[in-house]
């Protein structure tokens, strides 16, 4: 999910919680542990400051976002509210473990994926049936905002309302891409996911031999091929690895890529960001 995205879960679960009769240090030190725990994950975003190997691809959404991760967030994040605001809430840090789990399991349906088990397996866990900016949870999220507002129900049952109308979407759009992405199975050797930002739509890439086949398809209409892509699988790819580091990363952290051989270039893209030409994961070598 996008930073946005995860800041208004953290909201969700702030509000879900009654905070009317708590003293203001205790409301703000849960606020504090709702909306950083939503976004303490995504700090693996500075060591692009210090990459020189290529190595931000594998590093973003990687060891911070591992499951085995989430207690040692919730420790520090509660030991920050309890230094910072001298309460000791136990709802802290449950809460903590909360937030964090829930920006990194959201983040598992996006195409980006995460490295959800590491240290243990460096497999990145990218189910794709998410968009990185879903713009339906932002509108039951919007819609919560308004009913607590101007409604008559209580706040914290409003947007506990809204917290599992937001897993009954993610559920929703994961269930229509599994269908979706079994029924072309039985065409391609590899089948890969990618939502788009229509609701129930996705992009689907399938790899048969040197043939890469991206279409739109949802449950409710018949598929559409955008593009047939030719990959040169018996490409040398030594020299590209060895003058763009960045392009062992692409091809060892993508479930899928394309190589391009040509006389002027040796490349390598995902092809599940494939829009309008090109895909903007793409790394290459001028021959």
């Amino acid at each position: 999910m996008d930073t946005v995205t995860h800041a208004l879960i953290g909201a969700v679960l702030y509000r879900s919680i009654r905070t009317e009769h708590l003293p203001k240090a205790e409301k703000r030190a849960l606020l504090f542990t709702s909306l950083a725990g939503s976004e303490l994950p995504d700090i693996d975003v500075v060591s692009q400051l210090w990459d020189t190997g290529g190595q931000y691809l594998m590093w973003h959404r990687g060891i911070t976002h591992s499951v085995f991760l989430v207690p040692v967030w919730a420790a520090l994040l509660t030991a920050a509210a309890r230094l910072w605001w001298r309460v000791a809430d136990k709802r802290i840090f449950p809460l903590a473990m909360l937030a964090v789990f829930v920006h990194i399991t959201t983040d598992i349906f996006n195409p980006w994926g995460t490295g959800y088990w590491e240290p243990f397996s460096r497999e990145r866990v990218a189910i794709g049936t998410v968009p990185i900016i879903d713009l339906v949870m932002w509108a039951i999220i919007l819609a919560g905002y308004l009913l607590s507002r101007f409604g008559r129900w209580p706040r914290h049952l409003v947007f506990r309302a809204a917290a599992c109308l937001l897993v009954l979407e993610i559920a929703s759009q994961t269930v229509q891409g599994l269908i979706v992405k079994h029924s072309f199975a039985d065409r391609y050797d590899q089948v890969v996911l990618a939502a788009d930002f229509l609701p129930g739509s996705y992009k689907v890439i399938g790899k048969q031999g040197t043939t890469v086949d991206i279409h739109r398809a949802s449950v409710w209409s018949q598929p559409v091929l955008l593009q047939r892509l030719t990959s040169a699988e018996q490409a040398d790819l030594t020299p590209l690895f060895a003058q763009n580091p960045a392009a062992r990363t692409l091809y060892q952290w993508a479930p899928m890529v394309v190589v391009v051989d040509t006389p002027e270039r040796l490349a390598v893209y995902d092809p599940r960001f494939w829009d309008r030409g090109g895909s903007f994961l793409y790394e290459s070598i001028d021959k």
